[in-house]
């Protein structure tokens, strides 16, 4: 049975590919420098083996970098735009993204360097960090047991990095209509925005972004539920709690987990409770399949949020600088 279930999810995923290439993208080389499936296949031919490699070794020894690096791309591309600016280091004079409060739990840094660093020394000055980092999420979503998807390449290293950027991110406070409205802003709907949520299938929220929940517990809260909350809290701030029970396994249960009003953040349990979008909660939950072909649809679709081409950007030598 499981097995009939990979094979449909890996045939919606073809299907879902060939309307992407074909629809948007073509299949030529970035020869005009626009976006494109096969960016490098004459200037860095090797650039997704050498991701692929790095991303799952360090996955490998550490499973749950997966979610750290879908959440750091899904970061960089809230912020301004998918260019790798949540990568640049903070200078003298600058406060960047990374060290807004928002992004201090973010992590994966290093696994993004080594797969910088591997390329520079096969083709130097190709690929950019913006396109390592969309790249690194692909193959976590992968590794985690999640759908098989491609992406366009071509994205340009931005080269603004502030913390007052960084406002614009969606908090874990927020009800179902302030992420739709958040989500819409950057041209998503409703139902991509549930889509996207459901990257919370791995991983776990720090005790600080749902604490607010238990003072007077949050009546759509299973009362079981909000006590397994609460212990994990007596262990401070930064105590963890999972997402779901696979933290470390690409799948719907998560929503399955918002069905049962087990949901960790408000904005999560939230999507169950609006009436504009516990439809969509319910269908991913019944359909992991559906799930799985809508996310990454998504995925694609935010993965070309504000690019940079072009003068507007550079490939840099180093991700946590600008050249």
């Amino acid at each position: 049975m499981k097995s009939l279930k990979m094979v449909m999810v890996k045939l919606m995923t073809v299907f879902m590919l060939i309307e992407v290439i074909t629809c948007q993208f073509g299949f030529g080389f970035g020869a005009d420098g626009g976006l494109n499936m096969n960016y490098y296949l004459m200037s860095c031919p090797f650039v997704e083996p050498v991701v692929k490699n790095i991303v799952n070794r360090a996955l490998d020894n550490d499973p749950t970098l997966a979610a750290a690096l879908i959440r750091m791309h899904f970061h960089d591309c809230f912020i301004q735009g998918c260019d790798g600016s949540i990568l640049l280091d903070s200078t003298k004079g600058n406060t960047a993204e990374k060290d807004s409060p928002a992004n201090l739990s973010l992590r994966g840094y290093e696994v993004i360097d080594d797969i910088k660093d591997e390329l520079e020394r096969r083709c130097p000055g190709v690929v950019s960090c913006a396109d390592i980092l969309a790249m690194a999420a692909t193959e976590a979503v992968f590794y985690a047991g999640g759908p098989v998807y491609n992406i366009p390449k071509g994205r340009k290293d931005g080269r603004r990095s502030k913390i007052e950027d960084t406002r614009n991110l969606p908090s874990p406070t927020f009800n179902a209509s302030e992420l739709i409205r958040q989500f819409g802003l950057h041209g998503f709907s409703a139902q991509e925005m549930v889509a996207l949520s459901g990257a919370h299938t791995l991983g776990v929220a720090r005790c600080s972004s749902f604490k607010n929940r238990l003072s007077q517990v949050d009546p759509a809260l299973d009362s079981e539920f909000a006590k397994t909350l609460s212990r994990t809290c007596t262990s401070g701030d930064n105590a963890e709690q999972p997402f779901d029970a696979t933290r470390n396994d690409f799948d719907n249960v998560y929503f399955n987990a918002l069905l049962r009003r087990n949901g960790v953040l408000f904005s999560d349990q939230d999507l169950y409770t609006s009436p504009r979008t516990w439809n969509f909660v319910n269908a991913y939950a019944m359909n992991e399949a559906l799930f799985f072909l809508d996310f990454q649809r998504a995925m694609v679709k935010m993965g070309l949020l504000d690019i940079k081409q072009g003068s507007n950007g550079e490939v840099r030598d180093n991700c946590r600088k600008i050249n």
